[in-house]
């Protein structure tokens, strides 16, 4: 094998399969990326066995050909040639290197073969159909907090993506929770999604999606299994294995009969309230939101390092309300908020509070309450 290709083009590709590859590998090769090159593109595979990524670049193939090489050095050797460089990587079967040339720097890589890169099996997909890079961004991004690291709940380790009934017909939804706060995002439903299977997606895979959905115009391919989901642009494929449970009927926690309704400047609030988490306790991190006729304190008291308390001007025309929570969960939910206006709706100390933007139910959070 031997080609020639741009560093920007390889750093992209190279960076992008490396990340998926797990540091700690009991199996060699899966440190490894797989390169294949033909015709004038390369190809470049990396996986962890649960996800795997294909990333195509455009090159001068002089000689097709493919080979395995560490992700992580050559990620490293890439990412540190000048910009602009042509590299040219060159493959000797006899000896088992990878040599790369760029300018005056020669490198040789020790390789591993490539029929031993295990190939994820491919799968019947049920569901096919196409987002905008912006449509998937919003609904993982804004969901993505309340993903739970408890491994023993595994089935709430990710977003559950599924078709739901929304206020004007069928939306795709992804809904998150770790059973003290919850988000679920809607929006519109994409031509050819309902008919798609409810599937979890795993944590890693959300971060790892997210490197494709920064370009704006760009038209995300997604397929789903039972058992797979797969997201595809031009230049990049993720397939990823889906979490086998059931998630927990969420409707049942989301409250419907909240009447006490305050509205606020979610970047004022948000920063009222990481001002008074400043002297609460590691542990508890408990703030106090104490609600009146249009004023809101937040008040923190720690007996170990000392109190702190501030006002905000809020709309609220209902009866005093005293009602306690954890301010990281607190500072999540207020930053999601892209709006000037969160609203929040409380029913007493003890019910799960919701939290929306303005009117808009297309993004809807709940988060529990904490005694203090």
């Amino acid at each position: 094998m031997k080609i020639s290709i741009e560093r920007g083009a390889l750093l992209k590709a190279v960076a992008q399969a490396q990340s998926v590859v797990e540091r700690r590998n009991t199996i060699p090769i899966l440190a490894n990326v797989l390169i294949e090159a033909e015709g004038d593109s390369v190809q470049f595979r990396a996986t962890d066995l649960d996800i795997e990524v294909v990333d195509r670049a455009p090159a001068m193939v002089e000689r097709a050909g493919a080979t395995t090489v560490s992700a992580v050095t050559l990620n490293e050797i890439v990412r540190k040639l000048p910009d602009g460089a042509l590299v040219s990587l060159t493959e000797d079967s006899a000896s088992g290197r990878l040599t790369i040339e760029a300018g005056r720097s020669n490198f040789s890589l020790a390789t591993l073969p490539k029929e031993d890169f295990p190939v994820m099996a491919t799968s019947e997909y049920a569901a096919n159909f196409s987002a905008p890079a912006p449509v998937l961004r919003r609904l993982f991004d804004k969901s993505k907090f309340a993903i739970s690291t408890e491994e023993t709940r595994y089935y709430l380790n990710g977003v559950y993506m599924h078709v739901a009934d929304g206020d004007g017909g069928k939306v795709l939804r992804c809904v998150a929770t770790d059973g003290h706060r919850l988000a679920r995002i809607d929006a519109e439903l994409p031509e050819g999604a309902a008919e798609m299977a409810g599937v979890i997606v795993p944590r890693k895979t959300v971060g790892e999606l997210r490197k494709l959905l920064d370009d704006d115009d760009m038209q995300i391919a997604v397929s789903v299994s039972e058992t797979k989901i797969r997201f595809a642009t031009p230049d990049i494929t993720l397939i990823s294995k889906v979490i086998d449970g059931t998630f927990p009927d969420y409707t049942r926690v989301i409250p419907q009969g909240n009447t006490r309704k305050m509205e606020v400047d979610a970047s004022e609030f948000a920063k009222a309230v990481d001002r008074v988490a400043t002297v609460s306790s590691e542990r508890s991190r408990a703030v106090k939101l104490s609600l009146d006729e249009d004023r809101l304190i937040l008040s923190v008291n720690s007996p170990d390092s000392g109190a702190a308390e501030e006002e905000l001007a809020v709309a609220y025309g209902d009866e005093r309300l005293e009602i306690g929570f954890n301010a990281k969960y607190l500072l999540e939910i207020a930053s999601q908020v892209d709006r000037e206006n969160a609203v929040f709706m409380f029913n007493s100390s003890g019910d799960p509070t919701l939290m929306r933007e303005g009117n808009d139910m297309s993004a809807v959070y709940v988060v529990m309450p904490m005694r203090v």
